[in-house]
């Protein structure tokens, strides 16, 4: 119970649950970059049920942000306020039916590759070239190698903010290039997908290949976030990074990779600040040389130090 001058803990004001609430729980850990401030307070959900139930029950006016495993994600240094979303274990399964391939939101795209390969399911290789989970391969249209996680939905299932399920095709779902137009508060939680009958040993060859591709390409042992900009199509991203001469530029602690220009590194002590300030001079740099618009692959989230919460751009 609050008394006249003291607010209410953010915690108590949200509603009983079965999973785990925590407060100040530290992002960086768990984040790719390893980089931003805290969370107020991480949830994690113990099923879809519970899911549903707190976002039936949180305050209206509480914030909430779904985080899977970071790797295409930078948390900026002021954290995040209100409750940061993160679907864990009972979130995982990859399982067969009738065929098709019945996913939690939360696997791993590499293990739904292996689960897919050990039953002879072809298709759906291109999931170990991409490092992160089956919702956010749902929520920015995930793709490699020549495909994209559209080629092989069937449907998606999803919890509005309202706490209400749904349950959606492709189409429904407005997937283009790394894009998928379903409102920001949707949470996915679970997906079907279809590939083609396929020999296991010609799967896993290719997934070995996909493998040796990003290993040779790839920063993949650096702390980093995947691809930093979307391909500017007809263009390829890191051919006009290049061009504008970026290749191993840096800002404080952030570097565009020399090994694969699209890419920033966590040279070691970045900040959360260092990282985006450079994709901004990189995207400015661009513009100017080649006219081309970059538009942020990374998803950037939460508050600079001393700032308020920084809105969405290109």
């Amino acid at each position: 119970m609050s008394t006249p001058g003291h607010h209410t803990p953010l915690i108590d004001r949200l509603p009983k649950v079965r999973g785990k609430l925590r407060e100040g729980a530290q992002l960086a850990k768990v984040t790719w970059f390893q980089v931003g401030g805290p969370a107020d307070v991480m949830f994690r959900p113990a099923d879809e049920a519970d899911l549903a139930d707190f976002l039936q029950g949180k305050p209206d006016d509480m914030p909430v942000t779904v985080i899977g495993v970071g790797s295409n994600l930078l948390v900026r240094d002021g954290g995040i306020r209100g409750v940061v979303i993160r679907l864990g274990r009972p979130f995982t399964d990859a399982v067969i039916k009738d065929g098709d391939l019945h996913v939690g939101a939360g696997a791993l795209d590499l293990n739904v590759a292996q689960v897919a390969q050990q039953a002879g399911i072809a298709g759906l290789e291109f999931l170990s070239g991409i490092p992160g989970t089956i919702g956010g391969a749902l929520r920015m249209n995930a793709g490699a190698y020549g495909s994209e996680i559209k080629d092989v939905l069937i449907s998606a299932t999803a919890i509005d903010g309202k706490g209400i399920k749904h349950t959606v095709t492709p189409v429904e779902m407005g997937m283009s290039y790394r894009h998928c137009d379903l409102p920001e508060d949707w949470i996915f939680t679970s997906a079907i997908l279809r590939g083609t009958a396929g020999d296991p040993d010609e799967i896993a060859k290719r997934m070995d290949e996909i493998q040796q591709a990003r290993a040779g390409s790839q920063p993949i042992k650096s702390r980093t976030g995947g691809s930093t900009f979307a391909n500017p199509v007809p263009d390829r991203a890191w051919e006009v990074i290049d061009a504008a001469g970026c290749r191993g530029l840096t800002i404080g602690g952030a570097q565009m990779s020399e090994q694969h220009c699209n890419f920033m590194i966590n040279t070691g002590n970045a900040t959360a600040l260092d990282l985006e300030q450079l994709g901004d001079e990189v995207r400015k740099r661009v513009k100017e040389h080649s006219g081309v618009e970059l538009r942020w692959e990374i998803r950037r989230i939460g508050e600079r130090l001393g700032h308020s919460i920084i809105g969405k751009d290109a």
